[in-house]
């Protein structure tokens, strides 16, 4: 008798859609993302391109053997900042979705957008196009801290957004804040905190600062100097400090109360992010644009459909003339069901609401779960993880340390033929 569930019990009839726009007005001093500055001419070629990958993604699809829902759920166009985009050119590229794939009447449609810099005229283009969620890079409510880190708004400009949107029927909104910038202390993190609270937002995301050398301030503190002010960059204690700060406030009960669901983000009841949530939960999502990144299954014949199947992972360039030069092979690993059990745990474990074992025995049978379940007793007894006997989830400390958790569910079992797998789909 099986112990897998078929595969069509396990995926998703619907897709949400990710749309990569790399353009900023200006480079924050901490990021590492393939975005920048570049002049407006770039951006209707960028359009371009991306409709151009809109339109043959389904012919993709079936020469990569994966699955491809036309059913749309949730759309998130991300960067950079895409409110940067001419109206104009936001209404090509959201006629081009909505003309390949099926958005559904209660899809879930973001825009990312940066405090200061949404236009009239874009604003009425993103409602008209459907938009109705935004998600602010604010950062920090302190105007210092946001100016030493390169973002060019004040803590009004914001606030004037926010009002702004919702007048313009765009209520779900986020807010993004970063515990450690440069410059920030104990007292001005609870600062930012309380401020955003009043705002009422029904959603925030709370980010550690992260460096490394692909940023500006991640090169200065390797090397030294003070012109990104590296040395005003708090201790990484006194970042987890800050972290710990925001989970215990945001969840006050009270007026702007948001519960944390994840290891980064809060929200109201009903407001959880549900196109980042396809992330954690595993289901299919298409990327597409400047260094975007992919989860598709395989399509398998209904007779096969007893056993589970491959996942296909992918990732575009993030080479920005590369990108608009034509289309360009992406890179591909196709994930065993070994290697797909492995992420059921890392990405489960992001969620408060935990990993339930019995499911994953369902999905890839008790045998796989075996190994982990050995390391879930050992991370109990070090005090990072907790099982209550059907859900297992992160302590507090654990959420403080979640990578080094993580690492413990990388390489429970053999690739059971992956790499074959790989030369016969490539």
């Amino acid at each position: 008798m099986k112990q897998y569930l078929a595969m069509s019990d396990l995926q998703s009839s619907s897709l949400g859609l990710y749309l990569s726009i790399p353009f900023c007005r200006s480079k924050c001093t901490y990021c590492n993302f393939a975005s920048g500055v570049y002049p407006a001419s770039e951006h209707a070629r960028y359009v371009d391109r991306l409709i151009e990958d809109v339109a043959a993604s389904r012919e993709w699809a079936a020469r990569m053997g994966v699955e491809l829902p036309r059913r749309v759920d949730t759309v998130y166009l991300g960067g950079g900042t895409p409110s940067l985009l001419a109206p104009k050119l936001l209404a090509h590229l959201f006629s081009a979705m909505r003309a390949e794939f099926a958005f559904e009447a209660d899809a879930e449609i973001t825009v990312e957008c940066a405090p200061g810099q949404i236009a009239d005229e874009t604003l009425r283009a993103l409602a008209a196009a459907g938009v109705n969620r935004v998600s602010l890079g604010v950062q920090s409510f302190i105007d210092r801290e946001t100016q030493v880190s390169g973002r060019l708004h004040r803590r009004a400009v914001v606030v004037d957004d926010l009002r702004r949107l919702r007048a313009a029927g765009i209520a779900n909104i986020n807010v993004d804040l970063i515990a450690g910038l440069a410059g920030q202390t104990p007292a001005s993190w609870e600062e930012s905190l309380a401020v955003l609270r009043d705002t009422g937002v029904p959603h925030a995301s709370v980010y550690m600062l992260e460096v490394d050398e692909d940023s500006r301030l991640g090169r200065e503190m390797l090397a030294g100097g003070a012109r990104y002010h590296a040395e005003l960059v708090p201790t990484d204690d006194a970042i987890a400090a800050m972290y710990t700060t925001a989970i215990e406030r945001l969840g006050r009960p009270g007026r702007g109360r948001l519960s944390q669901y994840e290891i980064s983000n809060f929200s109201r009841r009903g407001f959880a992010s549900r196109h980042n949530l396809r992330y954690w939960q595993r289901r299919p999502y298409l990327g597409l644009g400047l260094d975007a990144s992919s989860m598709l299954r395989e399509a398998l014949p209904a007779a096969d459909r007893s056993e589970p199947g491959y996942v296909l992972r992918f990732n575009t360039t993030d080479d920005l003339a590369q990108y608009l030069s034509g289309p360009q092979p992406a890179e591909t690993a196709w994930l065993s069901p070994a290697r797909q059990h492995e992420e059921a745990w890392f990405l489960g474990l992001r969620l408060n609401s935990g990993v339930k074992v019995a499911a994953l025995k369902r999905e890839f049978g008790g045998r796989m779960v075996a190994p982990a379940m050995e390391v879930v007793a050992r991370m109990v007894e070090t005090g990072l993880l907790t099982f209550d006997g059907k859900t297992v989830r992160l302590t507090a400390q654990g959420q403080l340390l979640s990578n080094d958790v993580f690492q413990e569910f990388l390489g429970l079992a053999a690739d059971e033929g992956e790499a074959v797998k790989d030369l016969k789909k490539l």
